[in-house]
């Protein structure tokens, strides 16, 4: 049971206590190593971003967006983001991305500067309210804001999420054929307790733009997982079934580590949990669809972040090293914005492969890149 304990303990901290401390193994066991000591692993030395410059606003590199991004937020202008988002492939999983991370911008900075924050969004949609992106970045925008700021089931929560529906219609009238509007809707099913048919019709209208969506399959294995409105079989049948019928390099076939993901707190309690069938088959399944997938994929951060999760638990170093390897830098994936602190959430799961990794012979000259 020690590789449970350590998923425990790296979870249920936080990385403002975590962070000073490195674990190393040793033939006695598990002990203590403060930063500093000789033998202390330490991130840096492989390259690594330092924790306080880790980006937690998207899960990979995205030059682009990062340019527009600095540009939005120096300037308070909406244009550069309209642009790029009206030069973005409608049925792509990049357009869903930026969208999400214009959305997560402008909430970051309302809760920073509340009243004040996010201007650029209010004056994009009252400037352009005929813009397709402007409106898909709201309908985003008021998703999140219900999710972090608002209690589920409070008349508050719900009231922002009528209007994320709302604004969720406006987007898929101002864009035929874009699957991102009814992608948030999803979000909003969820959050309001669309019932069964209901969701389903949402979801056929996914299916019926952008069949392989890999977001949109997470989406959609929230609404059905055990917490919300379906059963952990609902989640395992959804996530499988669309593993099943995933073409050959598409990262569907990782769908059911998501499926492990939403029913952690249950599934953790097994003995041997990263040994048993359900999740060995699961990270297996991952790490194929990560090997088979094209490197430009816009999804592949996302499931090596969720990888490296499951990797550092399962003490399988050199695998989560490699994981890290290929995304470290940006934290803005599950399971690391799950907790008020991504970055730290993410520094103390690095921390620990560094540590298995040299406790088991290896060090920055071995490391692939």
């Amino acid at each position: 049971m020690v590789e449970i304990l350590w998923f425990l303990f790296a979870v249920g901290l936080i990385a403002a206590v975590v962070a000073p401390w490195l674990l190393r193994r040793r033939s006695g066991g598990i002990r203590l190593v403060e930063p500093g000591a000789p033998d202390a692993a330490d991130p840096l030395a492989y390259g690594f971003v330092r924790q306080e410059l880790l980006d937690v606003r998207m899960p990979g590199p995205d030059e682009d967006l990062v340019e527009v991004l600095d540009v939005v937020q120096r300037t308070q202008d909406w244009r550069a983001a309209s642009q790029l988002l009206a030069g973005t492939p409608k049925e792509g999983e990049a357009r869903w991305q930026r969208v999400q991370a214009f959305a997560g911008a402008a909430s970051l900075e309302l809760r920073q500067r509340p009243g004040v924050g996010g201007a650029w969004l209010r004056a994009w949609r009252a400037e352009a309210p005929k813009d397709a992106g402007g409106a898909a970045v709201h309908a985003e925008f008021l998703v999140q804001q219900a999710w972090r700021t608002a209690t589920v089931g409070t008349d508050e929560f719900r009231i922002i999420l009528e209007e994320a529906r709302t604004v969720c219609g406006e987007a898929a009238l101002l864009a035929p054929g874009d699957p991102v509007p009814y992608i948030v809707e999803l979000a909003v099913a969820r959050g309001l307790g669309y019932p069964h048919e209901r969701f389903d019709q949402v979801w056929a209208k996914v299916m019926d733009r952008a069949p392989g969506h890999m977001g949109a399959h997470i989406a959609a294995l929230h609404y059905w997982c055990e917490k919300w409105h379906g059963t952990r079989q609902d989640a395992d049948r959804f996530a499988t079934s669309a593993a099943a019928r995933a073409p050959q390099g598409s990262l569907l076939a990782a769908l059911p580590l998501f499926a492990v993901w939403e029913h952690l707190p249950d599934l953790a309690m097994v003995r041997d949990f990263y040994g048993t069938r359900v999740v060995s088959q699961a990270m297996e399944g991952a790490l194929y669809a990560v090997h088979s997938a094209r490197p430009d994929d816009p999804m592949l951060a996302h499931v090596r972040h969720l990888l490296i999760h499951f990797l550092v638990g399962a003490q399988r170093w050199s695998e989560a090293m490699h994981q890290i390897v290929h995304v470290d830098g940006h934290v803005g994936a599950l399971p690391w914005t799950m907790g008020e602190d991504p970055a730290g959430e993410y520094a103390v799961y690095r921390a620990l492969a560094v540590a298995g990794y040299e406790a088991n012979g290896g060090n920055p000259a071995t490391l692939p890149r």
